[in-house]
């Protein structure tokens, strides 16, 4: 009899535990994950960042190496500059280096010129290589398709001036327009997404914030639209005591 009430404890125990857990697990938003990737502003390295203190460590500027918070040292990836297309494979140094939260990463002065990275606009997207070349040359398919498509769009906002420095002074220069948005993250749930704009909305001084309904399974959230850097990144600060650590930089979306 004492056995059979031991028995009896012991299930209700186990039960009651196992339907706690689908509770919790219930309330925890679930977000969307690909591969690693991300699209934002990198800083470009120089001996002056590292003597400023802006950058913590050292980096040889005639190597492919970057530095990175997400990425495991030596992880392979792919670093694509998003206004021409130009891409190349270069590898993570180290994850363990400080430097402002604004940038994605810190690359060498030899990718950026590698491919042709504009000083005043250094928007990049970085992938992670999971050594699966037909990964690579699907993306990079992708990449001219959105770049046909973002040639012929329309743009407004911020104010990039031109830099080529080799057009005839007789010719006028170009003045481009850009806008500018925080993607927070990509939600299942339309709940999840309302969620995490409340969690904004309490925990931050933000105060541009939607969803985007992407599909009936894909809502994402973001910050902005903005019209210049400066409340670009000051918003981008803002968002980093919400702890994700994949924040992306989206343009003309």
């Amino acid at each position: 009899m004492k056995y059979n009430k031991f028995f009896f404890l012991i299930s209700f125990l186990f039960i009651t535990n196992c339907v706690n857990n689908v509770q919790n697990y219930k309330k925890e938003p679930i977000v969307i994950k690909d591969q690693y990737s991300n699209k934002g502003f990198a800083l470009v390295y120089n001996d002056d960042l590292f003597n400023s203190k802006v950058v913590s460590k050292k980096i040889d500027n005639r190597s492919y190496l970057i530095f990175n918070r997400n990425l495991k040292r030596n992880s392979n990836i792919k670093i694509t500059n998003l206004l021409n297309g130009k891409s190349l494979i270069a590898k993570v140094k180290s994850n363990k280096v400080d430097f402002p939260s604004f940038y994605n990463s810190v690359i060498t002065e030899r990718i950026s010129q590698d491919l042709e990275i504009s000083l005043d606009e250094p928007y990049i997207e970085i992938q992670l290589i999971n050594n699966n070349s037909s990964f690579v040359a699907k993306k990079s398919k992708t990449f001219d398709e959105e770049r046909n498509v973002a040639e012929k769009a329309p743009i407004d906002g911020i104010i990039i001036n031109d830099l080529n420095k080799d057009k005839p002074k007789e010719k006028t220069t170009k003045i481009k327009k850009v806008i500018y948005s925080i993607k927070v993250a990509d939600f299942y749930y339309e709940k999840s997404a309302q969620q995490m704009i409340n969690r904004i909305k309490n925990e931050t001084k933000i105060n541009k914030y939607k969803v985007i309904k992407l599909s009936d399974t894909n809502f994402r959230v973001i910050l902005g639209p903005f019209s210049d850097i400066k409340s670009l990144e000051d918003s981008y600060t803002k968002a980093t005591i919400l702890n994700f650590d994949n924040l992306e930089i989206l343009r003309n979306d």
